[in-house]
């Protein structure tokens, strides 16, 4: 429910005693009007010509604002135009009189007239409008277009003709403007007044007793205008008559009030309207002139009435600044009688002005996470136009998050209306307009930047959902491996990405201990030197956390994969060397060709390329006689053998990887080309003798004599632990239901290695030896119906029979 409150405070200046002072007192009339929590108005009314400073209300109390509120909220006055009249005190929560107020200049004969304009706050954002009522005083006196006014009237006018005498003007209005006229001497002229529509009198002095040129041919009377003001004010006018003869008729106008329509945009020239008036008379007391009697509301520079009686615009009319005009006409003879008439022309609108739009306040900036509903910038538009031509509609340019209200008559809110997102648009360029319906209708527009403040609202975003990198092993601690790279859609220190290596452990060990990671770039480093052989790959995962207050992060998973170097060479199983035996593998003389003497097996600890292996026959006694498999290493013969074959062939086998550059290893392969044991025997005495003797023969023949000897009774020794070994597996044989014993030997790690030209098969091998190891070695591989001899440096000799044998003896050279 709406509440008035109304209150009447008059103030008059001390030591004021004419009615002169008492007339500047000071009356203030206030309407406080409640409208509601947002916006409010407030009416003031005050006296005209207040002096500067004095208090025209308290607008923090009516309002119901707290002092601190206004200046929080940096209070203002906000006038549509650039005249202030008065301002605000802040610190009081007063307004006051800031320059002298003329009503007459403000408003002119306007009423009520009155000041508006709006108490403006921030933070939020309010608006009050504020009318203050300015009232008139009575500081203008009735005056007189001229000071005096001649006529010159015939002794022969008749009782009652009328002279339409000059109309006083007053400023004021209300009872302080015009009230009456009197006119003295009335020896024969009276004063008559006739009211108008527009609320003003015509003023004639009539005739009432006959003029005598003869008595009185010169007169002298005085018009004086009232106001109704305290103290009264008038102003006077000297009429000067001069007796004439026999000009007995004044001008007639055909009508007493005459009407007249023309658009503000006329343009100068137009005709108005035309007049007439008509004398009885005859000859010169018969011709009529025409003249504009207005004085002081400028007609006169607006409208000319031509001698025919043409009304014609000589000047610019504006609606919005008088909707009408009234031109006081007269129709005078050359007799000096006159009569009088009153054109009115109606000015009708025209859509001639576009809309006036002025910022209140407005925001440069505004958070993305502002709620909807937030005001960025107020508005007032204004359009001078009447009716439909000052009907303004308001509208923004379309796809922003924005939308504009209306608040009050002509004031304008422009807020938010969805979720803003930096990320989407950093700044928007908000164009209002704003479009009377006139037509055609005139539009106006502004454009309002925002920019929109960055939130913490976006976490880092890594290019790939996970990483994987290579590195070659035995690389130098410190290499960097490759980056990972995230990319905050946020600004600033919003934005800015710092990477932490996640806390998780390889194989029980920290991460921090496999690899570091740049914080700044993003660079992943090796800690240390890997190796293949122990680690293949590892998996851990990195954060990327943004410099928000709180921080966002994101992590992704991280793989690196080690890459094999070929740092290892081949390693040979078998034959096994030693230092105190040497391998020999029997061959009969009946072998036919491709006859399988044995296989070099081989592995390499590397992988892929780095890990096939090849072999070579390096370096043999026949190369005709043998050769090897370069992906199986298996030693066959290419021919058949023939008595000239050498019982003794030592063969060198080399074994190379893929790798780049690649690894080999070496193994010699000694084999005995033989049909039986005595002949081995023989040929083995000096297997091993690579050199060239240079003594003499008697020499060689004992030598050749002590071996001979050696070797038989190392072979009697050998039959006798044949025997005895026999004998003992037997034994085992009966004691395990005749199952003999097998000792299997793996090589660790080695069992089978498929595609890569390395051990593929399980081998098996027994070994037996006698009491003083390091003079003999016994061996058998795996079961491919073969027989082995082992002959030591005692001439003891053992052996297994097979269908083929293979032999292993000491080496000579490894005993130097």
């Amino acid at each position: 429910m709406t509440r008035h409150c109304f209150f009447w405070i008059a103030r008059f200046p001390t030591g004021m005693c004419s009615t002169k002072g008492i007339s500047q007192h000071v009356l203030l009339f206030m309407s406080v009007i409640s409208l509601s929590s947002v916006s409010g108005q407030v009416s003031y009314s005050i006296a005209e010509e207040m002096a500067k400073g004095s208090v025209v209300g308290n607008i923090a109390q009516d309002l119901g604002l707290d002092l601190k509120r206004l200046k929080s909220g940096k209070a203002r006055i906000y006038t549509t135009d650039s005249s202030e009249y008065i301002e605000l005190n802040r610190d009081r929560g007063i307004l006051v009189i800031k320059e002298r107020i003329d009503r007459e200049a403000l408003c002119a004969q306007t009423t009520p007239c009155a000041l508006h304009f709006q108490i403006i706050l921030e933070n939020p954002m309010e608006l009050y409008r504020v009318t203050v009522e300015i009232t008139d005083m009575n500081d203008n006196a009735p005056t007189f277009k001229n000071n005096e006014k001649r006529f010159e009237i015939s002794e022969s006018a008749v009782l009652g003709s009328k002279f339409v005498l000059d109309k006083a003007m007053d400023l004021d209005i209300g009872t302080n403007g015009l009230q009456s006229y009197t006119l003295k001497p009335t020896d024969h002229f009276v004063l008559k007044l006739h009211s108008q529509a527009d609320g003003s009198k015509k003023v004639e002095m009539v005739l009432q007793k006959h003029l005598d040129r003869e008595k009185e041919e010169n007169m002298s009377l005085l018009l004086t205008a009232m106001d109704g003001g305290e103290p009264l004010m008038s102003g006077t006018v000297y009429i000067y008559i001069t007796v004439l003869d026999v000009n007995d008729n004044a001008p007639v106008f055909t009508k007493a009030v005459y009407k007249s329509v023309l658009p503000e945009n006329a343009s100068k020239g137009t005709l108005v309207t035309s007049v007439s008036a008509s004398d009885v008379d005859k000859g010169s007391n018969g011709e009529v002139s025409y003249l504009i009697s207005n004085s002081l509301d400028g007609v006169s520079e607006l409208f000319h009435i031509e001698k025919n009686g043409d009304i014609i615009l000589v000047g610019q009319v504006d609606y919005e600044t008088s909707k009408y005009y009234q031109i006081d006409i007269e129709a005078v003879d050359n007799g000096g009688l006159s009569d009088s008439s009153k054109i009115i022309v109606d000015v009708t609108d025209v859509n001639d002005n576009s809309p006036v739009i002025n910022i209140i306040s407005q925001s440069t900036s505004i958070n993305e996470d502002s709620p909807v509903n937030t005001v960025v910038a107020m508005i007032s538009v204004d359009d001078p136009d009447s009716d439909k031509n000052g009907e303004v509609h308001c509208g923004m340019n379309d796809n922003i998050p924005f939308a504009i209200k209306t608040t009050s008559n002509g004031f304008y809110s422009v807020v938010t209306d969805s979720a803003l997102d930096r990320e989407t648009d950093s700044e928007y360029n908000i164009t209002v307009t704003c479009s009377d319906e006139g037509v055609p209708s005139l539009s106006s527009t502004i454009t309002l930047t925002l920019k929109i403040t960055d939130v913490n609202d976006n976490a880092p975003l890594f290019e790939k959902s996970a990483y994987e990198a290579s590195i070659v092993e035995n690389n130098s601690p410190g290499l960097s491996v490759f980056a990972v790279k995230a990319v905050d859609a946020d600004w600033k220190q919003n934005a800015r990405v710092s990477y932490i290596l996640d806390d998780s452990q390889i194989n029980g060990v920290a991460v921090s201990s496999y690899v570091s990671v740049n914080a700044e770039s993003g660079v992943i480093h090796a800690v240390r030197s890997f190796d293949y052989e122990q680690i293949k790959d590892f998996q851990f995962r990195v954060k990327a956390q943004d410099g928000g207050s709180p921080p966002l992060m994101s992590n992704v998973s991280v793989k690196i994969v080690i890459q094999d170097q070929n740092d290892n060479a081949p390693q040979i199983l078998y034959p096994v060397q030693t230092s105190s035996s040497m391998l020999a593998e029997i061959v009969p003389r009946s072998a036919d060709v491709g006859y399988l003497v044995t296989k070099v097996v081989a592995v390499d600890v590397d992988s892929g390329q780095n890990a096939w292996l090849s072999y070579t026959l390096l370096k043999t006694t026949d190369r005709a006689l043998f050769e090897v498999g370069a992906q199986n290493g298996e030693i066959r013969t290419v021919r058949q053998v023939t008595d000239k074959d050498a019982v003794k062939q030592k063969l060198t086998v080399i074994v190379e990887d893929n790798g780049q550059p690649s690894r080999s290893a070496t193994v010699n392969v000694n084999v005995a080309v033989a049909d039986s044991f005595p002949e081995v025997l023989s040929e083995f005495t000096d297997f091993t003798h690579d050199k060239e003797y240079n003594e003499n023969l008697t020499f060689y023949l004992v030598l050749a004599l002590a071996v001979v000897s050696f070797l038989f009774v190392v072979s009697l020794i050998a039959i006798l632990s044949v025997k005895c070994y026999r004998w003992r597996r037997d034994r085992m044989f009966y004691k395990s239901n005749g199952q003999l014993p097998v000792i299997p030997y793996y090589p660790p790690l080695y069992a089978d290695v498929g595609g890569t030209g390395t051990l593929q098969h399980v081998y098996n091998y027994e070994v037996c030896r006698t009491t003083d190891s390091r003079k003999s070695d016994l061996k058998f591989s795996r079961p491919s119906s073969q027989s082995i001899i082992s002959l030591d440096t005692s001439g003891t000799l053992t052996l297994r029979n097979a269908q083929r044998d293979k032999l292993v003896m000491e080496d000579p050279d490894d005993q130097a």
